[in-house]
């Protein structure tokens, strides 16, 4: 025989009743609760949030046709499988958040919105960044503790000389860096390869203007990963050019001395002397013309391979903060109060033990 299950029974209305009874602990609830959440959300400094996207050129040698369009459905890009470059879109996200791209930054002139700072981006986060009052606590506990911190610990941020060494980053320097990691994403669209670059901060104009730069840094970047092997070879045919053309001027020399020196020779032994002189100046010119022309392909080739950018979105001084979103927050804090204290109120008819 089955065992007669027991079901405990809510009663709504005397849950009701209870509430409406204890209303004036709600109210003092309320009051507490917005008094501590106003007091812990106002005093934190707003941010601001612009973003723009790229669209790069890629250096694909097919399309893909309908393979393309069925891999891009599960979010490959075949493009990518046949691209030569060792640094595809999909990696440049991680060349923005690398120590290298992220202190290349510091030294980008800024200038705050109400015009009261203009300075240099590393002074701007060192210096003029705005805290809450609720943070003042810790940086006394980290002053006090000052003197017993090794001396790497205790450098300030860009040393005596005011730069940060890239490879070499003190704590500090190292959780700068790591809280700009957070400040700027870098995004690509497997499909599309278009980059969305996104900037937080403090200031909407100091917020664009890193936006901005962080673009022109990685479209520096792309152009001169893309096109290295290319200046490479410039560079060297430039070089070979030089030193055939000195090699083909002496040669020229050497040849127009003779013929000056040398003036209705008879002796067959003159003439054939003359003609070895004609013969080595005309490789020399050959050699040089060969140079000349591969010289030019290298210029070419540093054009064709540089790729052109189109801004889809450009970035712009955002005119609202981001965050903190203050009344949303205030309004949530009562709302988890509200239901909280139900909660309490209610526990017998809930069955619920605290």
């Amino acid at each position: 025989m089955e065992k007669e299950k027991s079901y405990k029974v809510i009663d709504l209305r005397e849950i009701a009743k209870q509430l409406w009874a204890r209303k004036g602990l709600f109210v003092k609830v309320w009051i507490v609760t917005l008094i501590t959440s106003v007091a812990w959300i106002f005093p934190q400094p707003r941010t601001y949030d612009t973003s723009l996207t790229l669209a790069p050129e890629t250096s694909n040698e097919i399309s893909g046709g309908s393979l393309g369009s069925l891999a891009s459905s599960f979010g490959i890009n075949i493009g990518n499988m046949t691209n030569n470059d060792a640094i595809y879109p999909l990696l440049y996200p991680d060349v923005v958040s690398s120590n290298d791209f992220i202190v290349g930054l510091f030294d980008v002139p800024v200038k705050t919105i109400d015009g009261e700072v203009e300075t240099d981006y590393l002074t701007y986060l060192v210096k003029h960044q705005k805290s809450s009052f609720w943070s003042y606590p810790k940086k006394w506990v980290n002053s006090a503790l000052e003197t017993l911190k090794s001396e790497d610990d205790r450098r300030p941020i860009g040393g005596a000389s005011g730069k940060v060494d890239p490879y070499r980053l003190s704590r500090k320097e190292e959780a700068l860096v790591k809280s700009l990691r957070h400040m700027i994403h870098c995004s690509v669209d497997k499909k599309t390869d278009v980059i969305t670059i996104s900037v937080t901060d403090q200031d909407p104009l100091v917020c664009a203007t890193i936006c901005d730069s962080v673009r022109a840094r990685l479209q520096n970047f792309i152009i001169s990963y893309r096109t290295s092997k290319a200046r490479n070879d410039v560079e060297y045919y430039t070089r070979m050019a030089a030193e055939t053309y000195k090699e083909y001027q002496s040669a020229l020399d050497a040849y127009s001395h003779f013929c000056d020196t040398h003036r209705d020779v008879i002796l067959q032994t003159m003439q054939s002397r003359r003609d070895e002189l004609e013969n080595e100046m005309s490789m020399k010119f050959q050699t040089y013309t060969v140079i000349n022309t591969q010289l030019d392909a290298a210029k070419a080739k540093v054009q064709e391979r540089t790729p052109a950018f189109t801004i889809l979105q450009n970035a712009s001084v955002p005119s609202k903060p981001s965050k903190p979103k203050r009344v949303m927050f205030v309004f949530i804090m009562l709302f988890l109060a509200s239901i909280g204290t139900a909660l309490f109120v209610a526990r017998k008819e809930l069955h619920f033990s605290f």
